[in-house]
């Protein structure tokens, strides 16, 4: 409590309490996106089918993406063909029950699909599943 001139002041200045938090507010603005996707940067465009499941959102799954061009992503980081076996195999040593969840661009040739899940395999790897657009085939 402030006096001044003999008159008690109760009142609670907010102004920079309310600075605080619209600048927390931003800060939370700007990074949330960053945080919703990592791969956010990298374009892949998936088959589309009509029956999509649903898979588990709980981190346990190592999401690997694979370009038009062939580049392999594994959780948002580019991996070489020569380190994909030791970073899988690094990824599922504490738990091999981990899901792979292959994005490949609907133009990507089957070849570099099928050279990752045998590449991966020999890692330890035993769960796959393909990552499709929910949307409607003509």
């Amino acid at each position: 409590m402030i006096k001044k001139k003999g008159i008690i002041m109760s009142g609670i200045n907010i102004t920079p309490f309310t600075d605080v938090m619209l600048v927390l507010l931003v800060v939370f603005m700007m990074t949330t996106p960053m945080m919703l996707t990592h791969t956010s940067s990298i374009k892949v465009n998936l088959p589309k089918a009509q029956v999509v499941s649903s898979s588990s959102e709980d981190g346990s799954n190592i999401e690997v993406l694979i370009s038009k061009y062939g580049s392999i992503y594994v959780d948002g980081e580019k991996v070489d063909s020569i380190t994909i076996k030791d970073v899988i195999s690094n990824l599922i040593s504490s738990n091999h029950n981990r899901v792979i969840i292959l994005k490949g661009d609907k133009q990507v040739l089957y070849e570099h699909v099928v050279r990752f899940i045998d590449k991966a395999k020999k890692a330890g790897a035993t769960k796959f599943a393909l990552a499709v657009d929910n949307a409607s085939v003509s």
